[in-house]
């Protein structure tokens, strides 16, 4: 019977768990010190795959500690607050729903429109008149209190976990090319003289991104694909609701998503951000095709 590494746990059915995640079967061991690590564990070496411990302890390598820092799955740096981005992205909203409170017309100013006035009159405001700034405002603008709390709910929900396996960076653009894709959509599928505005765009690239890595991690799915069916209902279901940004928010969420989690080590960086870069660039010809279109 072969030797067990120390502090590695194994079932009584001999099959082996990750050291730091007991419910997590894995077939990998590090090459250092041989302990079971599952996927979010593992940290590519030159010859094989090292647990965090031993890369921040860079033992047997002639290095120092901080020659090669712990990566996540996404090959983000791990931080030592996991939810900093996320806090972050909490308090905009927060203080932007606040502003809009106190100064009621900033909201004008803020909210996704394409064009306004209408047609007799002349458009004196909107993405169509040069104010793209609005696919981005709009993301953290909300009007109503249950719009903002089921939206944050989401966002603390699924934004936590997510940044912890993408790294801070990564994250960070998921969040803000699916919002921007939510926009990107929303402006050119609804009407020219609708106004939208919250951060759903994003969210819903939040539960795509989270599906793909659960599917990548082997976990079940069971409990990500119902909320994403509930929140599907609604969307549809409900009126006065922008499908358009939820769906725009989704695919680019589901597309980026993949990108991070299924990008080659040896290509890594190349293929998330140019992916990232890809979908920003599909976002400004929908812009650019609805402008003609609106002017």
């Amino acid at each position: 019977m072969d030797d067990q590494a120390a502090g590695s746990p194994q079932d009584a059915h001999g099959v082996l768990v990750c050291y730091r995640h007991p419910d997590r079967e894995t077939g990998i061991r590090c090459t250092r010190c041989e302990r079971p690590i599952c996927p979010e564990c593992m940290i590519s070496a030159s010859v094989g795959f090292q647990c965090p411990e031993c890369v921040r302890g860079g033992s047997a390598t002639g290095h120092a500690p901080t020659a090669s820092m712990p990566r996540t799955i996404a090959g983000g740096t791990v931080a030592a607050d996991p939810r900093l981005v996320t806090k972050i992205l909490l308090g905009i909203n927060a203080a932007v729903f606040i502003a809009v409170h106190v100064w009621s017309s900033l909201l004008d100013h803020l909210v996704l429109i394409g064009v306004w006035p209408p047609v007799p009159f002349n458009p004196t405001e909107g993405v169509a008149e040069g104010e793209w700034y609005r696919l981005v405002t709009s993301m953290f603008t909300h009007e109503e209190i249950w719009h903002i709390a089921f939206n944050m709910l989401g966002l603390w929900w699924l934004g936590g976990p997510l940044e912890q396996a993408l790294g801070r960076a990564r994250y960070l653009a998921l969040y803000l090319i699916s919002g921007l894709a939510g926009s990107a959509l929303t402006y050119l599928l609804a009407s020219g003289s609708t106004a939208s505005l919250g951060a759903s765009g994003a969210i819903f690239g939040l539960f795509g991104a989270t599906a793909v890595l659960v599917r990548r991690l082997n976990y079940d799915m069971r409990p990500i694909i119902a909320l994403l069916v509930i929140n599907l209902i609604f969307t549809f279901g409900w009126s006065n609701i922008a499908w358009q940004a939820h769906i725009g928010g989704l695919v680019a969420g589901v597309v980026i998503g993949y990108a991070m989690v299924h990008a080659p080590r040896e290509r890594r960086a190349l293929i998330q951000y140019g992916t990232c870069a890809l979908v920003l660039a599909v976002v400004v010809l929908i812009t650019l095709v609805r402008t003609v279109q609106l002017v």
